[in-house]
């Protein structure tokens, strides 16, 4: 075992995750077992408690606790992408630039491995690059079944740049959902604290009650209808303004007005009509930011997937290029 070591954050790793540091800095460290450590208070950011997911800035002190040395990990051999996985990556690229590459992720693809994934977008970018320092970074998540825009950074201190910015909210996301009912009023926010909630489903989130908001995540979404069928079926677009884990999902089934699709937060019951795919009709339809080193507009826009473009043709939902729908509601 080593000792304790206090480590500084470096600028190149400002706006990096922690659990993604430590892997950098500790390659034989698991995840699980820096989960414990954190549990247990070992692994501390500035003297205090931390967490996987928090964001590290330039100068912070790490405090990392006596590790184990033996079975070091050897640096894994860099896997090349097959011609299919090159083509499948290509063909989600809606833009791409020296730093940037903002994909069009389909419904039904992961975004990071896990329990019995092996085939997820993560694992399709380490395809890409010489080594760890020069592969491309995902910088946002995705739900397996939500489709639409997914921004990637090509190197790492963009990937920390691209981490401050949503940190700040200073991106601008807009997503489109086909969900069950009438929403009254039909603009408003829902501000809703969510809570993780483990079940057999697998790991979902619900709204804190009055005694767990200490434990709870601030989680506010802003919803607009921009179309309905009969009262029955409306298009939303949604924007969030924080970036929980399931949050528009769950929002939706708050407000009562389940996604379409969704097996985690169902809603209603009742059958959906024969034209009406059931898969999860949630899509990140557009993205808006700075862009990392020019500071000038990207503003990318991802086409609907074939299962929410028959909905749309089934309900009669038209889609108008330019301003409107694509706006989203206001703050």
């Amino acid at each position: 075992m080593s000792g304790v070591q206090h480590l500084t954050v470096g600028r190149d790793d400002d706006g990096m995750r922690l659990d993604r540091w430590f892997r950098q800095q500790f390659p034989q460290v698991t995840q699980g077992y820096l989960q414990k450590l954190l549990r247990k208070g070992q692994v501390r950011v500035d003297g205090t408690r931390a967490k996987a997911a928090d964001r590290l800035s330039e100068g912070q002190d790490i405090r990392v606790p006596p590790l184990p040395v033996a079975g070091e990990r050897p640096p894994r051999p860099r896997q090349g992408l097959s011609p299919a996985d090159r083509d499948f990556l290509n063909s989600m690229i809606l833009y791409e630039d020296d730093d940037l590459l903002i994909l069009n992720k389909p419904s039904g693809i992961a975004v990071q491995g896990g329990t019995k994934t092996t085939r997820h977008i993560d694992g399709l970018l380490s395809g890409l690059g010489e080594d760890a320092d020069t592969r491309p970074r995902l910088v946002h998540r995705l739900d397996r079944d939500t489709s639409g825009v997914l921004v990637v950074a090509k190197r790492r201190q963009i990937a920390a740049k691209m981490g401050r910015m949503f940190q700040t909210r200073s991106v601008r996301k807009i997503y489109w959902a086909v969900v069950r009912g009438l929403p009254r009023p039909m603009q408003g926010k829902v501000d809703a604290a969510l809570i993780k909630a483990a079940g057999p489903e697998g790991d979902r989130v619900r709204a804190a009650l009055a005694h767990e908001h200490d434990d709870a995540q601030t989680a506010v979404t802003h919803y607009s209808v921009v179309d309905h069928a009969a009262q029955k079926f409306s298009w939303m677009s949604l924007k969030p303004v924080t970036g929980r884990q399931h949050q528009l999902r769950a929002h939706m089934a708050i407000l009562g007005n389940s996604i379409l699709g969704d097996q985690k937060y169902p809603g209603h019951d009742g059958e959906l009509p024969d034209a009406i795919e059931n898969r999860l009709h949630l899509h990140a339809r557009r993205i808006a930011f700075p862009h990392p080193s020019t500071g000038k507009p990207v503003d990318v826009t991802a086409p609907l997937p074939d299962h929410l473009q028959k909905t749309f043709n089934a309900l009669g939902f038209e889609v108008k290029e330019g301003k409107g729908a694509d706006d989203g509601p206001e703050d």
